[in-house]
This record gives structure tokens, C-alpha cells and sequence, in this order.
């Protein structure tokens, strides 16, 4: 179980680090180097377009890696995914620019981009799945954190690489520094790679193999019954609005009313080892009083929440920077994040899971996080540089997660020995013996 759960947090650590280079290096260079000539607002705006093509492009993955994780296996399919996405953050360090080659310079980066959403597609759900279902009934939500804590740890990685590279003279960093952080994927590949083979494959997966009842389209039959895949998309979209605000595009904010980028790296930094302790906990939480109070009380605290943390943010001080990032994202999304692993398991039967929950995910990440950074840059510069519309925004994502959660039936104590049931329905509770044991 251990090294099932190392698997899970490695690999979705080199995921999400490969994923969010992009984005914090889009919000620094990506408008003067791949869109020259726009006005800076416009640059920073089109960079994040590229951002969000990645997001487009994640249900996408989640349906094919889904349907061949439904039908061969979760272990191939993370091996692959993994490697897609470490090769598309290493041609991306080797790309040439537009002074190079023009606008082939943009059309080959949102073509690597839409390949890393692809990859991501398929990585969280075939992670989640391999670590929730070999894990035990009573602490799945606390198993299943290792793999959401792959996030923040992803998040620390890049933020840490980014921070030393940015400490070059800006014409250093322009010429060659940015790509430094994309050429480093290719270690982590490597010892992700190394852990994953170890692991063996999902038991009760392995079981549905056994009988031969693997889903013939699991897609089909996800879409057949809609409302789990309604639901499981809309839990998410709190914890993600929250996400690529507070972290992608609070460095453009940031930077843009005055902060050092050296300041704001600083503060993700602290916002992501607050969630690395925040994520277990909530996790753990859950397993014992459920889901859905742990998730609505993280939805409930960032709402409450939007407008003192940009109110922080707006006051140029560093240090109230540093808190507002940590209260807001490391405190508030990581209670919204942190048991929705297991959560949206628990909402699919084992043979539509890889692509239920993948799929609910990935929905919920590009209506949370693929367009907001976009969004958000257009008001702010029709506001005139105000963060109003960027609480506003933060307030609507996590209400959209707290009215789902009425929605919701618990099922923390549900049993997901289920294998061969074909139905995206929520199950029936375990035996009471089976929960006491």
C-alpha cells in the first residue's frame, strides 16, 4: 500500500510540476516571447489562452485513457500518460521562439500544450484509482491524499525551480533561463517511471479482467445515467477556480501591482507546504465524518474568504501576501481538494470508474481553471488593474461546490467491491458487519 501511495504521489507530482511550469512561466515570459508586438495586457491575456488550451484538451484525455483504463487496465495507462507528459514539458524547453520562427513558434506550443492536457487527462484518475482501490474501506479519503497531495508537491517543485532561475538578469532569463524548468522534467520522468513499474495492478480491476466484464464503451455508459457525472464535475469546481487563481494567475496580479516576482514565488511556496499538511488532514477528516462536510466547510471558508484575501493581496505587503495566498489556497482549497480523490471513486462502479471519475475531473477543471485566468485578466483590465472581479470569481467557484454538495448523498462508508455492476449509479452502503470489521 505504501508504495502504491508513493506511486500515486510521485507521479501526479511530476504531472502537475510539468503542468504548472507552463503556467507560471506563461504568467513571466510566454506574452513577450511567443506573442511579441501585443499590448502588454493583451500579451499576458493570449498567454493564458494557451494555458487553458491545456485545460480544454484534459477531457479529452480523460475519456480515452479512461475508456483504455476501463477496458485494459489502470497500471499501462499511467506508465503512458506519464511519459507523453514528460516528453511534451521537454520539447517545450527546446522550442524555438517568434523571433525564430514566427507564428510557428505559438502553433507548436499550444500543440505541446494540448498534449500535456491530454496526459494530465488520463494521469489523476488512473493515480486516484490505483491508490483508493487497494487501499482499505475505512481510510481511503486518508490513502487517496497521497495522490492530491501530488498538486501542491508538484506546485513546490516548480515554484522552487522557477525561483532560481528568475534570479537571472531578465535579458539571461528571457535568452534561455525559462527553459531550464522544462528541461528538468526529464529527471523526475525518470524516477517516476522507476516507481510506477513496481506497482501492481488494481485488485478489483483485476477482478472484473478475471470474469471478463469489462465495459464495452465506459464512456457510453457514464453518459447513459449523467447525473453522477453532473455532480462530480460540479463538486470541483470550487477547489479549482481556487487553484489557477490563487497560483497561475496571481503571479501575473501580483507582479502587475507591484510585487517582486521573487516575492510572490515566496509566497506559493509557503501556500504549498501548508497544503501538504492541510490535504492529509482534511483526507483523514473525511474518513471518519464524511465527505461532505469536510468539502462544504472548505467551500463555505473560501467564499468567505475571496474578498479579505484579495483585500490582503491589494495591500503590497509581502508578508500579507504570503498569508492571504496560504489562507485562501492552502487552507480553504485544500479542505475542497483534499477528499474529493475519493469522493468522485466512490461515485463510479469499477468498471466505468477510470472514466467517470477522470472525466468528472477533468470537466471540473476546465470550467474551474482552464477559462478563470483568462477571465480574470479581462476584467481586471476592464476594471482598471481592480481585484473585485477576481473575489467575485472565487466566490462563484466555491458556491457552485457548496450547492452540489446538498446534492450529494455521503459515501464514505460505502463499499466499492462492486466489480462488474457497470453502473455509474452511487452504491449501496456496505453491510453493517463489513463496516464494523
Amino acid at each position: 500500500m505504501r508504495r502504491v501511495a508513493l506511486s500515486g504521489l510521485l507521479g501526479t507530482a511530476v504531472e502537475f510540476y510539468d503542468f504548472l511550469v507552463y503556467g507560471t512561466v506563461a504568467a513571466l515570459v510566454f506574452g513577450e516571447l511567443f506573442f511579441p508586438g501585443a499590448d502588454p495586457a493583451v500579451g499576458t491575456i493570449a498567454a493564458f489562452g494557451t494555458f487553458a488550451a491545456g485545460y480544454v484538451a484534459r477531457p479529452l484525455g480523460g475519456i480515452v485513457f479512461g475508456h483504455f483504463g476501463d477496458r485494459l487496465g489502470r497500471k499501462s495507462m499511467l506508465l503512458l500518460t506519464m511519459g507523453l507528459m514528460g516528453g511534451a514539458s521537454f520539447l517545450i524547453g527546446v522550442l524555438p521562439t517568434y523571433d525564430t520562427v514566427g507564428v510557428w513558434a505559438p502553433v507548436m506550443l499550444i500543440t505541446l500544450r494540448v498534449v500535456q492536457g491530454i496526459a494530465i487527462g488520463g494521469e489523476w484518475g488512473g493515480a486516484t484509482l490505483m491508490v483508493v482501490e487497494h487501499a482499505g474501506q475505512r481510510r481511503r479519503g486518508l490513502w487517496s491524499s497521497f495522490t492530491q497531495m501530488g498538486a501542491p508537491l508538484g506546485s513546490l517543485l516548480s515554484s522552487l525551480v522557477v525561483t532560481l532561475v528568475v534570479t537571472l538578469p531578465k535579458d539571461e532569463f528571457a535568452a534561455w533561463g525559462w527553459r531550464v524548468p522544462f528541461l528538468l522534467s526529464v529527471v523526475l520522468l525518470g524516477v517516476g517511471l522507476f516507481v510506477r513499474l513496481k506497482v501492481v495492478e488494481s485488485p478489483l480491476f483485476a477482478e472484473v479482467k478475471k470474469e471478463r466484464k469489462e465495459a464495452r464503451l465506459p464512456v457510453v455508459d457514464v453518459l447513459r445515467r449523467p447525473r453522477a457525472l453532473l455532480l462530480a464535475c460540479c463538486v470541483g469546481i470550487g477547489a479549482f477556480t481556487a487553484q489557477s487563481l490563487l497560483t497561475s494567475y496571481m503571479i501575473a496580479y501580483a507582479t502587475g501591482i507591484g510585487y517582486a516576482r521573487s516575492q510572490v514565488l515566496t509566497a506559493l511556496t509557503v501556500s504549498a507546504c501548508v497544503a501538504l499538511v492541510v490535504l492529509p488532514c482534511a483526507s483523514a477528516l473525511s474518513d471518519r465524518i464524511g465527505r461532505r462536510p469536510v468539502v462544504l466547510t472548505g467551500a463555505v471558508a473560501s467564499a468567505a474568504l475571496a474578498f479579505p484575501v484579495l483585500a490582503l493581496v491589494d495591500s503590497g505587503s509581502p508578508g500579507l501576501l504570503i498569508l492571504a495566498i496560504a489562507l485562501g489556497h492552502g487552507v480553504a482549497q485544500s479542505m475542497m481538494y483534499g477528499p474529493l480523490g475519493a469522493l468522485l471513486t466512490e461515485m463510479f462502479g469499477t468498471r466505468v470508474r477510470y472514466t467517470g471519475a477522470s472525466l468528472g475531473y477533468q470537466l471540473a477543471t476546465l470550467v474551474g481553471a482552464g477559462f478563470s485566468p483568462m477571465i480574470a485578466g479581462s476584467l481586471v483590465a476592464a476594471d482598471g488593474g481592480g481585484s473585485t472581479s477576481i473575489a467575485l470569481l472565487l466566490c462563484g467557484g466555491a458556491t457552485v461546490t457548496a450547492l452540489t454538495v446538498w446534492f450529494l448523498r455521503e459515501t464514505h462508508r460505502d463499499s466499492l467491491a462492486d466489480a462488474g455492476a457497470g453502473t455509474n449509479t452511487p452504491h449501496t452502503p456496505a453491510p453493517k458487519e463489513q463496516m464494523t470489521s
